[in-house]
Order: C-alpha cells, then sequence, then structure tokens
C-alpha cells in the first residue's frame, strides 16, 4: 500500500509539564520543542498545550507525491478541504477536528530483535540460565509508535475520512462500535469508535515483548500505582499483549508486543467482533472507566481536563 507507518502524533493538554514527565518515565526520550522520540521511530510524540486533552494532529507517511495527489482526489469527492503541496497533504478530520497530514517519508525499516528463548513441553530452547525477562535491568524504551484510538461523534464521517479518503485499509470492525484501520503493514494504526463526545482514547507503543510489557508497566506504578488502567492481557483484534497506563492528562498510554502483521492484504479477511471478543481473549476484564473514561462528562461540556 502508498501508505507504510505512522509517524507521529500530536496530543493536546492542559498540564504539560507534567505529562511530560510520564512520558518521560514511560520511556519516551525528550527532544526539545515537545517532542519524544522512541528508539527506532525517531520523533514520534509532540505535546502542545491546550484547554482539554485531545488528538490535534496524526502524521502519515506516503511513498511520493502521486500518493498525495490520489489522497486529495479522494477526499475531493468526501466534499473534504485540504492543502497539497510537494512534500504533504494536510486536512482536518471533520467530525473531530483533528489534523492528518500525509507526508512522503522513507519506510522505517527495524533492526531484526532476536525473539526471546521460551521453554515448553518437548521444546527445550534455553538451558542452563535464566530466562532474558527475568535478568534484564535496563530500562524499557519503546521502539514505535503503533496505533492512536480515536472517539468520535460522526463514526460514518471519522471512518470515511481515514479509509475512503486517506486511504487506510480495514482490518477488523467491532459491531456498531469501531473500526480497525491500518497505514502500515501492522494490524491497526487507528481504530475509530463511536462515542458521544470527540477525544483521545489511547496511543499505543510497541516494546520488545511480553516480558518488556510487564517490566515497563512494573516500573511505572511502583511508585505511582494510579496510573494503572488494565492489564495485563492479549487482545484478540491484533492479537497483541497489552498493558494500559493513565498519562496525568488522562490519556491513556499501552504498552504492546507481538502485533498481527498483514504483508499480503489478499491473506486477510476481517472479522466482525462483538462482545468481549472484541476487546480481549485473555486478562482481567476491562474496568468501567476504560471502556468510558472518567473524564469523558467533563469532556463533554468543556470543562478544563487533567
Amino acid at each position: 500500500m502508498p501508505l507504510h507507518r505512522l509517524i507521529s502524533v500530536t496530543i493536546g493538554v492542559p498540564n504539560v509539564a507534567e505529562t511530560a514527565a510520564y512520558y518521560t518515565d514511560f520511556g519516551l526520550e525528550p527532544a526539545g520543542e515537545g517532542w519524544f522520540r522512541t528508539r527506532d521511530g525517531g520523533r514520534q510524540l509532540r505535546l502542545v498545550p491546550a484547554a482539554t486533552r485531545r488528538l490535534v494532529e496524526l502524521r502519515v507517511a506516503a511513498d511520493s507525491a502521486d500518493d498525495l495527489g490520489a489522497a486529495g482526489s479522494r477526499l475531493s469527492r468526501l466534499g473534504v478541504p485540504y492543502d497539497l503541496s510537494d512534500a504533504s497533504l494536510t486536512a482536518v478530520e471533520p467530525a473531530t477536528g483533528v489534523r492528518a497530514v500525509l507526508e512522503v517519508a522513507s519506510r522505517l525499516v527495524q533492526a531484526p530483535v532476536p525473539a526471546t528463548a521460551y521453554n515448553g513441553p518437548g521444546r527445550v530452547e534455553r538451558t542452563g540460565e535464566r530466562a532474558p525477562g527475568v535478568v534484564r535491568t535496563s530500562a524499557v524504551r519503546p521502539r514505535k509508535l503503533g496505533h492512536a484510538v480515536l472517539g468520535t461523534t460522526d463514526f460514518a464521517m471519522t471512518t470515511a475520512f481515514f479509509r475512503d479518503g486517506l486511504g487506510f485499509l480495514t482490518s477488523d470492525l467491532i459491531k456498531d462500535a469501531g473500526i480497525f484501520l491500518r497505514c502500515s503493514t501492522d494490524h491497526h494504526n487507528v481504530l475509530v469508535l463511536a462515542a458521544p463526545v470527540s477525544f483521545l482514547h489511547h496511543t499505543s507503543w510497541q516494546v520488545d515483548d511480553i516480558d518488556e510489557v510487564g517490566r515497563g508497566a512494573y516500573a511505572m506504578l511502583e511508585d505511582h500505582p494510579e496510573r494503572h488502567v488494565w492489564g495485563l492481557g492479549r487482545h484478540h483484534a491484533g492479537s497483541n499483549f497489552f498493558w494500559y497506563l493513565k498519562d496525568p492528562a488522562g490519556n491513556f498510554s499501552e504498552y504492546y508486543s507481538d502485533m498481527d502483521c498483514i504483508v499480503d492484504d489478499q491473506l486477510w479477511t476481517p472479522e466482525t467482533l462483538e462482545g468481549a471478543k472484541g476487546l480481549f481473549n485473555w486478562g482481567p476484564p476491562p474496568p468501567p472507566s476504560f471502556l468510558r473514561p472518567d473524564d469523558l462528562a467533563a469532556l463533554m461540556t468543556g470543562a478544563h481536563g487533567g
């Protein structure tokens, strides 16, 4: 596909310094002017001041200027205005106000990380040493930004913008409630959710394996148990291991590993998920605050977030 990765997200928050300290603890590297870097993806998160928490901008990589022109033609058919240059296309999603930027950029090539050796019945892959996950001492640092989840008051419009306008592909659906969309070979890079107010539900960050998911969450919670939201578990859509935490502005952030990868679109059949299966295969049940964030009523009335 001509789109090939999620470059970055910009999040507006009312408490920039406090939220920045959280994402530093989370393992992102401060890079100046509100930016934070991942190990492999470069500058992938920017925090900017805002009256209430919200997703301000989402940047997506495309291969060529021709891909930008094709997206512009599709947006015109939807009646969505856009600005086009040789290197980027910018359009605002009408229902949420999120600014989407398609940008001609190189493809991200991640150096392979050796798979952790797991022993199992009749399969001894590690002998004479402890499991790597129990002897690691370095801080967990996410490899890249994986996806963003966006609530919208106009599910049809937001879906059409990303899928029929920008060119995202459908991976799976949640009946009457959500659609998993991809702009790369990852199972999803954007999840659009029907909601009573437009808001950012969470961002998700790739780590090496399930041990890094657990180690990262443990470190984040050691002195701040209030950060815990939901985990450890394994999703059905995407198949990834997960653990969700909450930043000081109220946004959720997810450590994930082992995401489904769709290299050949012809070999993948989207599934419509219902009930709990749409959320997880195993793990503790999601708390009510995950399904309906505690500040949702305040966001609906435009009250100050945080």
